[in-house]
């Protein structure tokens, strides 16, 4: 699972061939959340995980996260 970037509290992260819809992995101390690139729309969260950094940093390099799901999805 290649971590992509870290943050103070979280990182982000991608599976090599993982299912869709394209989407990246918040893991935090407390939880991890699924978010979908393209809506930015939380698919799935267990426990606890402070989005705010990890949304803001995507917010400003989505095609790079959409750039690295073709590459890891291929």
């Amino acid at each position: 699972m290649p971590r992509l970037v870290r943050f103070s509290s979280t990182e982000i992260a991608m599976y090599f061939a993982d299912h869709n819809p394209p989407h990246f992995h918040v893991l935090g101390r407390d939880g991890a959340a699924q978010v979908a690139i393209e809506t930015l729309e939380v698919i799935a969260m267990s426990g606890r995980v402070d989005l705010r950094e990890a949304l803001e940093w995507v917010a400003q390099n989505k095609a790079l996260l959409e750039a690295k799901w073709n590459e890891l999805s291929a």
